[in-house]
């Protein structure tokens, strides 16, 4: 098997998942649900706020895992349009500090792993000085060729079709057209998540079951993998893992691996009972 450049900084219990993996099945971007954080902090009588810290730290084991085996796309669902709405108020602003505080903290270990990062999401609204550090950040990291780790702040997925669609009809319109002949390929050049490829593995912690509006359309084959562990206690070897659960699926993208000849008779059809 091929080793990555940095394979060798695994652990050993991470080497051993990641030599049992298929080289020409990596998927080339994977996307993460973090979820549980509160909870974690519930099941040990902390305050949520403690369970949002640990999760900032897993964060980066998760990035710099990812760096060593070469992944080139990761992007964390890491503050919803949904939760800066709904959420306390106090609990959004801390959040913000933590968020500028990892941006602070972390750029030399993100240019240590040759981490770019980079963000999607309505990230205009968030506070001035938040937007500043990470715009400090994405600078600092910009020359980096490594992983993609990209933060969707701010984010839903419905707002981002609706702003896909308004710029998509603002083109058209400069263009003198209307919306006749629209295409899915028109849509996707205007979506947040243009420039990389479609998530081919969508993991979310904590054992929910659902979405949560994290890049619906872009997920419209990927492969979901659900664990109960919360996002505090992921680490590396758990996204080794998932990729190895990943690597068991058979994709098919709506049809099928190996087309057969079978023939179905002209008469076949459904016989009410």
């Amino acid at each position: 098997m091929k080793s990555a450049s940095r394979a060798h900084e695994l652990s050993p219990e991470e080497q051993a998942i990641y030599r049992s993996l298929n080289p020409e099945r990596m998927p080339a971007h994977i996307a993460i649900i973090m979820d549980g954080n509160g909870r974690w902090a519930g099941r040990r009588s902390l305050k949520r706020f403690l369970g949002h810290q640990q999760g900032a730290e897993a964060v980066q084991y998760v990035v710099e895992t990812s760096s060593r085996i070469d992944l080139p796309w990761l992007t964390l669902y890491a503050f919803s349009l949904e939760n800066n709405l709904k959420r306390p108020k106090t609990e959004v602003n801390f959040l913000m500090r933590l968020l500028r505080s990892y941006l602070i903290n972390n750029v030399q270990r993100m240019n240590d792993n040759n981490v770019r990062i980079a963000y999607i999401g309505r990230t205009h609204e968030l506070p001035a000085e938040v937007q500043e550090q990470m715009q400090q950040a994405a600078e600092a990291t910009a020359r980096n060729t490594g992983t993609v780790l990209t933060l969707a702040l701010n984010y839903g997925a419905r707002s981002e079709i609706i702003d896909a669609f308004a710029a998509l009809s603002r083109e058209r319109a400069a263009q003198g057209r209307n919306a006749e002949g629209i295409t899915e390929k028109d849509l996707h050049r205007h979506l947040y998540t243009a420039h990389m490829p479609d998530p081919d593995l969508v993991i979310r912690t904590s054992g929910e079951m659902r979405i949560s509006n994290f890049l619906l359309w872009q997920i419209a084959y990927s492969e979901i993998f659900v664990t109960e562990r919360f996002w505090p206690d992921f680490r590396g070897i758990h996204l080794l893992e998932a990729i190895a659960e990943y690597q068991q699926r058979e994709r098919r993208y709506g049809g099928l691996k190996a087309h057969t000849d079978e023939e179905i008779p002209e008469h076949a059809v459904l016989v009410p009972r």
